[in-house]
């Protein structure tokens, strides 16, 4: 699958932090900005209570979950556009992620210095994102005015790249992001050719501190977080890191118990994962046999034979039909054998949309 979420902020907002505690991988975590220099790849399971609730039900040898990958990326500064601070490597490494994480700094700490001197989330997030636009609108000039000369030749690609790139610029002068441009399907796979960064979908990940991460939505700074995350469409998911990178070398009982004396019922991070998940354009269908039951991930609207591949090329290759029963369905009548007799197990052809929570067989023949 090979999509991965960019996880970016200002230095010292908690985004190594927030890495370790993602990946278990231990990225260097240090009080001063630029001490994450090369981007840092994690692979992170995805927590999903259907794989265990159909581990109980198959009794397989093993179960195997799904993942995807986080990149942690370096801190971004105020001119990072025109190549301040570590700029024009961070902001290429974000143009190979497919969606963003931007942790905002939403809590106060005299000991971890802020690289404006201040706490001011909404300032945080507008300096990451006018960087973006900036870095956008220097690339689509230079390519509208290509793209111009070879419209004026009638060039049929050009011709249809101009107009949209012109949207883009105005949007970018007006300092709004490409996201907030409502393009057709047909024109979106132009933009998708450009590897813009602000096209990219974002989420927005506020850091709290110990004391408040259970009343979260008390904090002044998450409320203000919440309200421009609303303006744009965007989701925010609150979550403290420094808790985070604790928990996550406890085992599940531990965890469990630790989450319920701070008063959280789910760890910030499962929210953040699925969040990030959903983000992508990702969703999970699963098998389930006595030898293994399994997630596997695939982009939302893929069809059977598609879904096939991701297990193995020739599944695809040589699909006859796939064997269909939702996850719901197979909970309610305990048995493969009982959701047959129902009739709620289908037989699905090429053309079928597969569905987050399916639970397939597919039949092949090469």
């Amino acid at each position: 699958m090979a999509l991965t979420a960019g996880i970016v902020g200002l230095p010292n907002v908690g985004k190594s932090t927030l890495f370790n505690a993602i990946t278990k991988a231990g990225a260097e975590s240090a009080n001063y900005p630029f001490c994450t220099i090369d981007p840092n790849v994690g692979i992170v399971e995805v927590p999903d209570n259907r794989l265990q609730k159909l581990t109980e039900l198959v009794e397989p040898k093993k179960t195997v979950p799904t993942a995807f990958e986080f990149t942690d990326i370096a801190g971004i500064v105020k001119g990072a556009s025109k190549g301040e601070g570590l700029g024009n490597k961070f902001l290429a490494h974000i143009r190979e992620v497919d969606a963003i994480t931007q942790v905002v700094r939403c809590f106060a700490d005299d000991n971890i210095t802020h690289v404006s001197g201040k706490v001011d989330p909404i300032e945080d997030i507008e300096v990451i994102n006018l960087e973006l636009i900036l870095a956008d609108l220097e690339a689509v000039e230079k390519r509208l005015s290509r793209v111009e000369k070879l419209a004026k030749q009638k060039d049929k690609d050009a011709m249809a790249e101009a107009p949209i790139l012109t949207r883009l610029k105005e949007a970018f002068e007006a300092e709004k992001p490409g996201r907030s441009i409502d393009f057709t399907e047909e024109e979106f796979k132009i933009v998708k050719g450009f590897h813009l960064l602000t096209v990219k979908p974002m989420l927005y990940v506020a850091n709290v501190s110990e004391d408040e991460v259970a009343n979260a939505d008390d904090n002044e700074y998450v409320q203000k977080v919440r309200e421009y995350a609303k303006a744009e469409g965007a989701e925010v998911i609150v979550i403290c890191a420094k808790i985070e990178e604790e928990i996550a070398e406890l085992d599940d009982e531990e965890k469990a118990m630790f989450l319920e004396e701070l008063g959280i019922e789910e760890s910030g991070l499962d929210q953040l994962i699925r969040a990030a998940y959903n983000l992508l354009g990702l969703a999970t269908y699963f098998t389930a046999g006595v030898q293994e039951v399994r997630a596997w991930t695939f982009r939302k609207g893929m069809k059977a034979p598609q879904c096939a591949g991701v297990i193995h090329s020739d599944f695809e290759r040589g699909f006859i039909r796939a064997e269909t029963v939702a996850y719901e369905d197979l909970m309610a009548y305990g048995s493969m054998t009982a959701a047959k007799e129902a009739g709620k197990v289908r037989q699905e052809g090429k053309e079928y949309i597969v569905q987050d929570g399916d639970v397939m067989l597919f039949r092949f023949n090469v």
